[in-house]
């Protein structure tokens, strides 16, 4: 259902484009800096805090579920007096009634909470995928309808809406569950709140260094250079985005389920951490190696300053793939505390060294994302999650090693293939079959040369699926305290020493 609804979600984004102009991407995006900031506040992290703190009882969720509730309505009061100032600070009128719009989102994604996370809870994974399909199915043809019937921007601002509130009514029809006002009693949500709390810092903390480039771009340097890095980001970050939204859904209930077993806990890094790169790293170093076709055959002239940001994006995106994983490992084993603090430095440091880029304009800024992700923010995280799970570093990137050469082999295949055509090939036909030359020459490696982790990988997935199954066949069961306890954070220092691959 994912790749299905993806492939739709590509030819539709590609549609619009053309029937759009940059300036429209660019309205919007100023809006969604604040509209997807609050949306990480307005969840709270009590989703997290439901999939994780499996003790749980049914009262105690449904007083989480009405603080859900609550918070959202308080972001749509709370959003509709910023308004002003938010369009003031962009210099854009027009930005206020996108923001008003939008806003409408909070208390309906806030309805999703229980539902989803209960979801995740019992590894209800079919459902959770038809739903996270179907979403951006009608976030597609609502978008493409609206854009050419009108070519206004307001079809970026319809879409999402439509498809958002599908959402949540299928999940709240799949999975009900009773609301509850949050009051004092015996049943105290103290500690789910304090762990959400937690959760919620850190998301922000990473929204506001993920998104400061859009917000410096749009302040700095206009309107048209901020949709020039819009675009760049949308289609280079397409297969990490996709990706990360998926196992959003998935991880957070499989580790949980899992979370005081360190041994299952490095299969699944292990495991995943391969799965993530196989998929990612050919899908974003090929939208690098064919950036120049895909602007010029595709999206035409107006687009041509796009073709560098894109590059450095997508080549970019290939490295922050693999880094959303070991943040959902530290919050499904309760050290939210840790994953917090590691996040807030990395919310620090990396606006500064936007904002020092864009005297090179939006290819500056997307040069930042290439040199300092992999330097400030990976390196930190990656080495938490080896901590926690005892796993040695070459280990973890044994891991990586597969996609890694079977990468390298396309790109020197698609290099190849653009050296050899004649220059009097057409810019649709040369990315076709630069195109073909990579997909083949990459699955041609994998096949040949690493047919047994892809086995691997399969086996892993399937041992998944007879875990969802004996799940649904005990809804009933509860794990005990001792299995549900969360474990005390480990301090940092061990990171920067030498760690055996099992707990002494």
């Amino acid at each position: 259902m994912k790749w299905a609804s993806q492939l739709i979600t590509w030819v539709s984004t590609i549609l619009v484009m053309r029937l759009l102009a940059p300036s429209a991407y660019g309205l919007v995006g100023m809006a969604l800096v604040f509209i997807g900031f609050m949306q990480l506040v307005n969840e709270f992290g009590l989703g997290a805090a439901v999939v994780q703190q499996r003790d749980l009882t049914e009262t105690q969720i449904a007083r989480l579920g009405g603080v859900a509730l609550l918070v959202g309505c308080a972001l749509l009061v709370l959003s509709v007096g910023l308004s002003s100032l938010i369009a003031g600070f962009f210099n854009q009128p027009a930005v206020r009634p996108v923001v008003l719009s939008l806003s409408v989102l909070f208390p309906v994604s806030a309805l999703q909470v229980l539902p989803r996370a209960l979801l995740q809870r019992e590894l209800q994974f079919r459902r959770l995928a038809l739903v996270d399909g179907l979403e951006p199915l009608v976030i597609a043809a609502v978008t493409l309808s609206v854009a050419a019937a009108t070519r206004s921007y307001w079809a970026l601002v319809v879409g999402p809406m439509v498809g958002k509130c599908t959402s949540t009514l299928i999940l709240v029809v799949w999975r009900p569950h009773r609301l509850a006002w949050p009051r004092r009693g015996a049943e105290s949500i103290g500690g789910a709140v304090t762990f959400g709390w937690q959760v919620v810092v850190a998301r922000v903390a990473w929204y506001a260094y993920s998104n400061a480039d859009f917000a410096i771009v749009g302040r700095v340097l206009g309107t048209a250079a901020l949709g020039i890095y819009t675009l760049g980001w949308t289609i280079g970050s397409i297969p990490v985005d996709r990706v990360s939204s998926l196992l959003a859904s998935v991880t957070p209930g499989i580790l949980s389920a899992v979370q005081h077993d360190a041994a299952a806990l490095r299969r699944y890094l292990i495991r995943i951490t391969e799965g993530l790169a196989l998929v990612t790293f050919p899908a974003s170093v090929g939208i690098a190696l064919v950036a120049d076709l895909l602007v010029h055959a595709v999206l035409g002239p107006a687009w041509q300053p796009a073709i560098w940001p894109l590059r450095f994006l997508a080549l970019s995106a290939a490295l922050r793939s693999v880094s959303t994983l070991p943040p959902q490992l530290a919050v499904s084993t309760g050290h939210a505390k840790t994953n917090m603090w590691l996040t807030l430095g990395a919310s620090v440091v990396m606006p500064v060294l936007f904002y020092l880029a864009t005297p090179w304009g939006p290819s500056g800024v997307a040069f930042a994302w290439l040199v300092a992700h992999p330097i400030v923010v990976l390196p930190w995280f990656v080495g938490y999650a080896l901590y926690l799970t005892r796993m040695r570093l070459t280990s973890y990137l044994e891991a990586l090693g597969p996609a890694t050469l079977a990468t390298a082999v396309m790109t020197l295949a698609v290099l190849s293939v653009r050296a050899l055509l004649p220059a009097g090939v057409g810019p649709v036909v040369r990315l076709n079959l630069v195109i073909v030359s990579g997909v083949a020459s990459y699955g041609a490696v994998v096949m040949l040369c690493f047919r047994d982790r892809v086995d691997a990988l399969v086996a892993t997935l399937r041992g998944v699926e007879t875990h969802a199954s004996a799940e649904e066949t005990k809804p009933g069961e509860r794990l005990d305290q001792e299995r549900n306890r969360v474990a005390p954070a480990p301090d940092l220092f061990p990171l920067l020493r030498g760690m055996p691959e099992e707990a002494p």
